[in-house]
């Protein structure tokens, strides 16, 4: 049983449930998996925390709700907020299930699709706490991430725009990507799930790699169910 770890935010772990269902072969309800999931929107930003503009740590909610997962059933668990991994460690430690790591799951297959240079478009949160840049590291390619003036660009088409419920900001997003372009990167992370909503909205093309998907495609995987729809480099087409 599958155990989703969510509500950080809310849109996103939606999405990553309707993900998981299209790409389930599946001819009848039984034929999908039995999950749960943890929708905790109250959880303490991520990024606040990281960053020092808080001091309202978000593990111990994480924590308490990874426990109500296993308890519930689910006997692997999947954090559908790229921010939040910044805990993995600890949670990963504490809890007695497999955790997925999505953003090291995410750069190993941009790896193996042939990237050399990863451009990370993520929180300020996941910069700070370096996750797709050790990850990188540990994979052996290299990354690049958007100028401050790009980020911000960014932050804003993740707070002001996805998590308000408004379709992106296209021209500060692409803003960003050509940065990333401009730096020699030949693939770029949607390193945040809200970032997913995009791709899905805009119709990104191959040059993105998409977390979300990422995650589902494993996390059937780890469930022991053989995913269809996704095209020859993981993506959705």
């Amino acid at each position: 049983m599958l155990g989703i770890l969510g509500g950080l935010g809310p849109a996103a772990s939606c999405y990553l449930y309707q993900m998981l269902i299209d790409h389930t072969p599946a001819g009848c309800d039984q034929d999908h998996l039995d999950l749960v999931i943890s929708s905790r929107a109250s959880t303490p930003d991520r990024t606040a925390f990281i960053l020092g503009k808080s001091k309202e740590d978000p593990f111990a909610v994480m924590e308490q709700d990874g426990f109500s997962l296993v308890n519930y059933g689910a006997t692997v668990l999947a954090i559908p907020c790229n921010t939040a991994h910044y805990f993995y460690d600890r949670l990963a430690e504490a809890l007695p299930v497999p955790v997925l790591n999505m953003p090291r799951l995410t750069v190993e297959d941009a790896k193996a699709a042939g990237c050399t240079k990863l451009g990370i478009l993520a929180t300020e949160g996941t910069l700070a706490a370096e996750t797709y840049q050790l990850a990188c590291q540990r994979a052996g390619i290299g990354w690049a991430v958007p100028s401050p003036e790009h980020q911000q660009g960014i932050t804003s088409v993740i707070y002001d725009d996805i998590k308000q419920g408004r379709r992106a900001d296209m021209g500060k997003f692409n803003a960003a990507v050509a940065d990333l372009k401009a730096q020699g990167c030949d693939r770029a992370v949607l390193g945040c799930t809200e970032l997913s909503l995009v791709k899905r909205d805009e119709h990104l093309d191959g040059f993105f790699i998409d977390s979300t998907e990422v995650l589902c495609r494993h996390a059937l995987l780890a469930c022991g169910v053989t995913p269809i729809g996704f095209d020859e480099t993981g993506g959705q087409p």
